[in-house]
């Protein structure tokens, strides 16, 4: 029976092979856009430009605040696909 489905679904490889490609694409674009490294690194960059004078108070404050609800962002995405935050 398996051989005589592989044979009648044999037209339909090429299109189980780009679903396969989209779903690695899709999984390396989410492993990317929830990593919590880059967010770390602006929240540190971030700091520095407000202990050298780049920035004022308000700005570090402002930035500070969106940076920090990405974090948390990350952490539900993390905590509902059962992995352990990277933070």
């Amino acid at each position: 029976m398996g051989l005589v489905v592989g044979i009648v679904t044999l037209p339909l490889a090429p299109f189980r092979g780009v679903g396969w490609v989209i779903d690695k694409v899709v999984r390396a674009a989410e492993e990317e856009y929830y990593d919590p490294a880059p967010v770390q690194e602006a929240l540190i960059s971030l700091e520095r430009a407000r202990d050298e004078g780049q920035i004022d108070d308000e700005e570090f404050a402002r930035h500070e605040e969106a940076l920090l609800h990405r974090l948390e962002e990350i952490r539900v995405h993390q905590l509902q696909r059962g992995a352990q935050p990277g933070l």
